[in-house]
């Protein structure tokens, strides 16, 4: 019994020890995004920016790229038939093979009235792509009012 004991306690301090190797956060490979906040929910044709707060986590750190030709963070309109497209710098060392989270502020370009009308309503679809061509979840915002000013 004493023995049975010895065991078990040797094998709980084992574990326990095991426990904190790493405390680094580990995340999946695929990114992660969620949207934190909306800058407005009505916004001037023409005049106003919406920004986008994002926060993002990718297991292997290969959000953004160097080149800046290359857009890897697309946001459709839903009132358009092709997603605008965005630069994004690299989030963590291109060469660094490490998990990252954090918050970007994505500014789009000023919306506008594809009507005749004084004002409209605008959905956002918004994902983007790793430099391994892992795609992200989608998110989606709510109605935003565009105004004729």
């Amino acid at each position: 019994m004493k023995n049975k004991l010895l065991f078990l306690g040797a094998l709980a301090a084992l574990i326990a020890g095991c426990e904190k190797i790493n405390e680094d956060p580990v995340f999946d490979t695929k990114p992660l995004i969620d949207l934190v906040a909306i800058s407005a929910d009505t916004l001037v044709e023409f005049q106003e920016n919406l920004v986008l707060t994002i926060s993002y986590q990718d297991g292997d750190g290969d959000l953004g790229t160097s080149d800046p030709d290359v857009n890897s963070i697309f946001v459709q309109d839903n009132r358009l038939e092709k997603p605008d497209e965005y630069y994004l710098p690299p989030l963590a060392p291109e060469e660094a093979k490490i998990s990252i989270q954090g918050q970007l502020d994505l500014k789009l370009s000023p919306t506008f009235l594809l009507g005749n009308g004084s004002q409209e309503t605008v959905e956002y679809t918004l994902y983007l792509f790793d430099r391994a061509g892992n795609q992200s979840n989608v998110l989606k915002t709510g109605p935003i009012l565009v105004v004729r000013e």
